[in-house]
């Protein structure tokens, strides 16, 4: 799934981090990063979020159904 426009990093981990299953990021290379993995959240994200922006838009590939409508609600609730 794409998400875009993240204006809240820390709510985001948050909701990652609470995911039963894999959440993964995809990189433009077509690599997957591990997204419950804290040093995955702050080394592979930093360039993302070092301009102090929102995040305009993440590929993210999640594997348990309850963790996809977890991260649909942040995003549509945030």
């Amino acid at each position: 799934m794409k998400v875009q426009n993240i204006k809240d990093v820390e709510k985001f981990f948050e909701v990652v981090d609470s995911c039963v299953g894999k959440v993964e990021l995809v990189t433009g290379e077509g690599d997957r990063l591990n997204l419950k993995s804290k040093l995955c959240q702050y080394v592979s994200l930093a360039n993302i979020f070092s301009n102090g922006a929102s995040i305009p838009e993440l590929e993210i590939v999640a594997h348990e159904p309850e963790d996809i409508h977890k991260l649909l609600n942040f995003m549509m609730n945030s």
